[in-house]
């Protein structure tokens, strides 16, 4: 493939990139036709696979999310596309599950592409000061064609957004360390932060919070250093509280005892290499408060 019709093909993934339910995702049809796959046979393997496919990574669109769509975006290809039946749709993480369910080097070659397409766009909304998280797809095009000027600033009057899926990859050092910023900053009245390498780092993090937000920390062990570096934090911050706790694997922050989401990386590592953060359930978030009596 020549360095012009890469572009092309690039470019083509991008426009069939859809904002629904606040995620980015694609559609079945279109992941079919860049695999060289039928359709059939995509969903196939997602259903023998389905425990792979949590909602953030997977979800069937309902009636009025797909007569949206097929009014908005379908029309004008009812032949190509085939509109018989309501799609699946597939967020950056389930991109990245497909090409390991379907396992062929097809797959896998179009999928970093795909993953690249995603972060490409998701650079264009951060670099653009995060307007069009608040706009879908319609409404993007409206501005671009009909400069609907109202848009950006009804987007400009919201609170911005915490994307609640997505990937960094290795050298996004800066990028994955201002995610989790941003996140903390978020918190009204507590943060919990379950992580069994927990250094410092997350103390450079926590200078940024609100006032009078109690922070826990739960980790497998606290070195001197540790207990040296959050005492002097103490004497110039505010207490933090540190418990012990062997029963975790993974990394979760919990805010305001709201809001879950599953790190694949120590805090400490953010950006060194490619990991995956995601919103979790509620329901998993009264489960680990329950487990942990955190």
């Amino acid at each position: 493939m020549s360095k012009g019709e890469l572009v092309k093909f690039e470019e083509s993934i991008k426009d069939r990139i859809y904002s629904i339910r606040g995620y980015q995702v694609m559609l079945d049809r279109d992941l079919a036709e860049l695999y060289g796959v039928e359709t059939k046979r995509l969903n196939e393997a997602v259903k023998r696979n389905r425990e792979r496919f949590p909602e953030t990574f997977c979800f069937i669109l309902t009636n009025s999310e797909f007569t949206k769509w097929r009014s908005q975006f379908a029309t004008s290809n009812n032949l190509k596309i085939g509109l018989r039946w309501k799609p699946y749709a597939f967020t950056e993480l389930g991109v990245a599950m497909l090409a390991g369910v379907l396992k062929s080097e097809t797959a896998v070659r179009i999928s970093i592409m795909i993953i690249e397409a995603f972060v490409s766009m998701r650079k264009f909304i951060q670099a653009n000061g995060q307007i069009f998280q608040r706009l879908d797809r319609v409404e993007v095009k409206l501005l671009e064609n009909d400069q609907k000027f109202e848009k950006v600033f009804d987007a400009l009057e919201s609170k911005d957004r915490i994307p609640e899926q997505g990937i960094f990859f290795e050298g996004q050092v800066f990028d994955a360390y201002n995610f989790v910023s941003d996140l903390f900053r978020k918190a009204e009245k507590s943060i919990v932060i379950l992580d069994n390498y927990v250094d410092d780092t997350v103390l450079v993090h926590l200078t940024k919070i609100k006032k009078n937000v109690h922070v826990r920390i739960v980790t497998k062990s606290i070195s001197d250093q540790f207990k040296l570096d959050i005492k002097k934090f103490e004497d110039q911050y505010f207490s933090i509280e540190v418990k012990v706790s062997k029963d975790i694997h993974d990394r979760f922050i919990i805010i305001d005892g709201e809001v879950l989401y599953h790190l694949g990386a120590s805090l400490k590592d953010l950006g060194r290499k490619l990991f995956w953060f995601t919103k979790m359930d509620k329901a998993l978030l009264v489960f680990i408060e329950k487990k942990l009596k955190i």
